[in-house]
């Protein structure tokens, strides 16, 4: 006979009516699942539709089935209908608009993309073994426009998803459960991204007592992690994450997992890693055990060579492209402050291998040597990012050029000539590089870049805390992929700096 478990149960009320928390907590996921469907019908009746009219030209036309000697017409808008009701289903059931992959990371984007390949690959091989003579159209314009269009409207959906995320609606309620510092560092990495959706409500620590706060945080302590299911019900949390696994037995993992609400409650074990992609995790069951495999990064063979192809490919296209504008930042320069159009500076690239790094000059000559007494003067001569608080050793036009980046690029150059990539941690002063600790030194396993992953996340505006932070993230979990999101997203920061740029 089973043991009775040791997670207590709440009583049930005697009422049938639902608790309001529940209903709230239910409904974001179903009504944010409706939306996107409802979008995505429109999407694809508006392009199959569309792309119907475009190629027959208001004409009704008909496909044909060969059945033996005699061939059968189907008219194109009942293909049209049908193709539409397939499209719907195929992104049902490759879950596209579930929960889970909303709201960040580039699964939903991914699995939109793999349903809808599959759907026409499958509709080919259907209409060749049939002998369905199917217009050319819905592969040349209704396939591509298709994905082009639910792709951009994800995107402006999760815009606003990110919008409502902050202000700490459409997400999960989340109860932590486990170690006191466990929960609190959970708390802390869950909060720096209000993007997943994952909102934390209180938290069951060992010796917790109600009322008190975790940590240094203004989480309130909701119980004990033997009082779990209590605290749900307190907190109208929907999601329980288990922060560290001392506390809890696998036996009561496991009786906590069969006492929570199927459907309403859900149950997340967090393990002790952090700043890990996605990519570099699989996760493998063996013996009953969920066994996570976790790749070290390597930067040779394949991943090198076309990080190389696209460095080289990138670089010299822009430097082409944008040669007039090269010509009229380097005239500016010229002609609104005495000394050379380029300035060249020692800096740490791979491997602690100093280079040459180019920029456009944005500062008076000899502006080096006023640098220490500088951060002397606002006290930050002993952090590993040298930055000047309104710099007065900007020219005229400095000033513009730093905020727009536009001194930047002629590191173009370099990455040409192989010294830099287009994207990478920043490369530091050999000063800078001489205060790394051991974690900050793996920034130097990979070629620094012109932008990197704390440039596009608040630029001057993080401490160094969070700049090492987020290029560590990218030393361990670079992808080609990624590269060109964060070139995407420099693209708008240059645009449109804000007040973080200087």
């Amino acid at each position: 006979m089973l043991s009775q478990p040791s997670v207590p149960l709440p009583t049930k009320p005697a009422s049938t009516a639902p608790a309001p928390p529940a209903v709230v907590v239910r409904d974001w996921r179903r009504v944010y699942a409706n939306r996107l469907a409802l979008t995505d019908a429109l999407v694809l009746i508006w392009v199959v539709f569309g792309t119907q009219l475009v190629w027959f030209d208001f004409d009704q036309a008909t496909a044909s089935v060969k059945f033996d000697a005699t061939r059968v017409g189907i008219n194109y808008t009942v293909i049209s209908l049908a193709l539409i009701a397939a499209w719907m289903l195929v992104l049902r059931v490759f879950g596209t608009r579930e929960a889970r992959v909303v709201g960040s990371g580039n699964a939903e984007y991914r699995l939109i993309a793999d349903a809808s390949v599959r759907l026409f690959g499958l509709v080919a091989i259907v209409a060749f073994l049939v002998k369905l003579d199917l217009a050319r159209g819905y592969f040349l314009i209704a396939f591509p426009l298709g994905v082009m269009v639910l792709l951009l409207s994800r995107w402006m959906w999760r815009q606003w998803l990110s919008i409502q995320r902050a202000r700490g609606k459409y997400s999960s309620l989340v109860l932590l459960v486990g170690s006191a510092d466990s929960a609190e560092h959970i708390a802390a990495e869950l909060g720096r991204s209000t993007d997943s959706g994952y909102r934390v409500v209180g938290a069951c620590v060992p010796t917790g007592k109600v009322g008190g706060t975790l940590g240094s945080t203004t989480i309130p302590v909701s119980g004990t992690v033997d009082t779990v299911l209590q605290a749900l019900e307190a907190t109208g949390a929907d999601t329980v994450i288990i922060t560290s696994s001392d506390e809890l037995t696998p036996v009561r993992v496991r009786q906590l997992s069969w006492s929570l609400e199927p459907g309403r409650q859900h149950l997340i074990v967090a393990p002790s890693l952090t700043d890990i992609g996605g990519p570099r995790i699989h996760t493998r069951p063996v013996a009953g055990l969920p066994l996570i495999h976790v790749e070290t990064p390597r930067y040779e063979g394949r991943k090198r060579f076309s990080k190389r192809f696209f460095d080289i490919l990138g670089s010299g296209a822009i430097l082409l492209v944008a040669s007039p504008i090269l010509l009229v930042v380097a005239l500016l320069v010229k002609f609104t402050s005495p000394g050379p159009v380029l300035y060249r500076q020692e800096r740490i690239g791979l491997n602690g291998e100093p280079f040459n790094m180019l920029k456009f000059r944005s500062m008076r000559v000899n502006a080096d040597a006023e640098l220490a007494a500088l951060l002397a003067q606002q006290g930050t001569s002993d952090r590993p990012l040298f930055k000047v608080q309104n710099d007065p050793r900007l020219t005229r036009v400095g000033a513009t050029l730093r905020k727009f980046s536009l001194d930047e690029f002629p590191q173009l150059i370099n990455v040409f000539r192989g010294d830099m990539s287009l994207v990478g941690p920043r490369p530091q002063r050999e000063g800078e590089v001489a205060l790394y600790d051991s974690a900050a030194k793996r920034r130097l396993i990979v070629q620094p870049g012109m932008t990197g992953l704390w440039q596009v996340s608040g630029r001057s505006a993080l401490s160094w805390e969070d700049a090492i932070r987020l290029d560590l993230y990218y030393v361990e979990n670079w992808s080609l992929m990624g590269d060109v999101v964060i070139l995407w997203r420099t693209i708008r920061a240059v645009v449109a700096p804000g007040k973080e740029a200087h």
